[in-house]
């Protein structure tokens, strides 16, 4: 697997806690030293390890923010 390195620049949130002190969070991450996306994807405890996420542009962001707004509770 190739080398990556990551920075976290910003914790926005945690979205929700699994065991073992796992957590789902928002943050604003630059992936090799590229412009910060946001990004979602599960953290170990101490951001040593992460799981597989997804990373989006301040672009999709805001389409998913209007999409969530159009969404009705049920």
């Amino acid at each position: 697997m190739p080398e990556f390195s990551y920075e976290i620049k910003k914790h926005i949130g945690v979205i929700s806690e699994g065991s073992g002190g796992w957590t789902r969070e928002l943050n604003l991450i630059s992936w090799n030293g590229k412009e910060p996306k946001y990004d979602i994807r599960d953290w170990g405890p101490e951001h040593e390890k992460m799981g597989k996420g997804i990373t989006l542009s301040a672009k999709d962001v805001k389409a998913l923010q209007e999409l969530f707004a159009g969404i009705e509770e049920e």
